[in-house]
């Protein structure tokens, strides 16, 4: 249970970071920050995985988890400009 909580703050201030690093008008509240956070570490994983920087069974780290949530965030402002 306290692995869930854990996940959800370092979620929210990842998503937070990643809001404040990219200027421009974002979707939602802190809900979607975390999210936006939490998936972001998971696409950091991801990459770092595929990069070789993480092992199996390794997760992201902190920097890793906003460079993710950077790169969901810069998808939406780009799906936003296409579709406007």
């Amino acid at each position: 249970m306290l692995h869930l909580i854990w996940t959800g703050i370092i979620g929210l201030i990842a998503g937070a970071v990643a809001k404040a690093i990219l200027p421009g008008k974002d979707p939602g509240g802190w809900i979607i920050t975390m999210a936006l956070g939490i998936a972001g570490s998971f696409l950091g994983t991801w990459i770092g995985r595929t990069l070789g920087f993480y092992k199996e069974g390794a997760s992201a780290g902190f920097i890793m988890s906003v460079v993710g949530a950077l790169i969901l965030l810069g998808a939406y402002h780009l799906y936003k400009r296409v579709t406007a």
